[in-house]
């Protein structure tokens, strides 16, 4: 093992536990769980379950009212898009300065590709609740060589909490950070 791997290894085993990004503060969804929007998504996916569109029937049920679909936590926490002056980079997005990967890159391990996601739900959000979230790194895998190339696979653990801190679920966001194979 040469001693840049060295170091590789050394700074992503540090990660597990630090904020994936910026200030390590909650992410607070820009509005509360409305019913428009569990309208649109539930329209978008073809999932008319009457629990999220129904009110009598979503009154009478174990929720006791509309609720929203418990993937959409993700949804309720996504930041609005960053399109000012996108003209002027030539379309480029804007790199994240804070981002706590940069090193990968420094060592070749340029490509990133996501692997998959989980859920689990500890309560379905209902209607007004303000959702946030954190995200920290939970775990990195050994050196791993895929069809894709030879890199880390980096999972990030999302902690889903209401307006008065009781977890709505949690979401594991897996990548995989490689270098091409060539």
């Amino acid at each position: 093992m040469t001693e840049q791997e060295s170091e590789v290894r050394a700074k992503l085993r540090a990660l597990v536990g630090q904020p994936t990004g910026g200030t390590g503060l909650p992410s607070v969804a820009p509005d509360p769980v409305n019913q428009p929007m569990i309208r649109h998504w539930a329209h978008a996916l073809d999932d008319m379950n009457p629990v999220y569109l129904d009110p009598e029937f979503a009154a009478s049920s174990r929720f006791g009212g509309i609720v929203s679909p418990p993937v959409m936590l993700q949804t309720w926490t996504m930041p609005s898009p960053k399109l000012e002056g996108i003209g002027d980079r030539g379309g480029a997005p804007v790199e994240i300065l804070s981002n706590p990967t940069a090193f990968l890159d420094e060592a070749g391990y340029t490509s990133t590709v996501a692997t998959n996601s989980e859920f689990e739900i500890e309560r379905y959000p209902r209607l007004g609740d303000v959702i946030s979230s954190t995200s920290v790194f939970e775990e990195v895998s050994d050196e791993k060589t895929t069809a894709l190339g030879t890199g880390f696979f980096l999972t990030w653990l999302i902690t889903y909490t209401d307006q008065n801190g009781e977890v709505l679920g949690r979401q594991r966001f897996r990548v995989l950070r490689f270098r091409p194979a060539r």
